[in-house]
């Protein structure tokens, strides 16, 4: 973190997400990854910030542990995988989660799941190849069009990975909702406009400016992949941004502001 000049980091255990079938072990494993980054916090308060693992897809359980988290644990907000356990994370059975962390203004961060999607089509060696951002992309349309942004207009999603494929299918979904998905209550550039998107782009510029196009830079934070990019991929996380030519106003908030007022920080943070 020193060596790529991060003050603050946000920790989550996505994709290795407490989503079991069985709920004993669910609840079981959230408490446990929830009490070992409360301690990391507490241990270094000005370093780290946690988003809480729910026991999904357990509703009630998810709620109780949603209050101890949020309250007596004061992390940072929920995170969660692109499906769980096969489910869209559109499924209404889902929604009392999101209307809770609505009511608190919180945060909701989404990371892929490594499950290729569902698809036969993903085998092993494209699960996080290109995998991840298909999960990302399709968790993102099933939120958009099941209005998800605008029923709870106070829950700040975060997703991952410059929100997959959006910046270049955001057009062809405006242009195309109207008869294939006629129920998505509003456009879905409208919808995506009310959301964030972390900025893993594996050192790859244009896709960073095709994501600052689409959405505004004021809509991106800093996200580094960490552990999985580590050492000088993940001090890239940071100078690709500072390389890519946006204007110093930008890149200020990409790295800096926008992940802090989301958060409610005032330092610096990365999601």
């Amino acid at each position: 973190m020193a060596s790529a000049g991060i003050d603050l980091q946000v920790l989550s255990a996505t994709p290795a997400a407490p989503h079991f079938a069985n709920e004993t072990d669910a609840v079981q494993a959230a408490r446990a990854v929830n009490d070992e980054y409360a301690e990391i916090v507490r241990r270094f308060p000005d370093r780290f910030r946690a988003f809480a693992s729910l026991p999904f897809p357990h509703i009630d359980a998810s709620l109780a542990e949603l209050d101890r988290a949020l309250g007596e644990l004061e992390m940072a907000g929920v995170a969660i995988t692109t499906s769980v356990l096969g489910r869209s994370l559109a499924d209404p059975a889902f929604w009392p989660v999101y209307a809770e962390l609505d009511r608190r203004a919180s945060v909701l961060y989404v990371h892929p799941a490594g499950a290729g999607a569902h698809s036969p089509l993903i085998g092993p060696s494209m699960t996080w190849e290109i995998g991840a951002p298909i999960e990302d992309t399709v968790a993102i349309t099933h939120l958009i069009q099941a209005g998800i942004p605008s029923r709870f207009p106070h829950l700040k999603i975060i997703t991952s990975h410059l929100g997959g494929a959006l910046p270049m299918l955001l057009e062809r979904m405006d242009r195309q909702y109207g008869w294939e998905a006629p129920d998505t209550p509003e456009k879905p550039s409208v919808a995506a406009g009310r959301m964030w998107f972390d900025t893993v782009g594996h050192n790859h510029t244009p896709a960073l400016h095709a994501a600052v196009e689409t959405f505004g830079a004021d809509r991106l934070v800093l996200g580094t992949d960490f552990p999985y990019q580590a050492d000088e991929a993940f001090r890239e996380a940071v100078t690709y941004v500072q390389r890519a030519g946006l204007p110093d106003q930008d890149v200020g908030a990409v790295l800096d502001t926008t992940a802090a007022e989301l958060l409610g920080l005032t330092d610096r943070a990365s999601a």
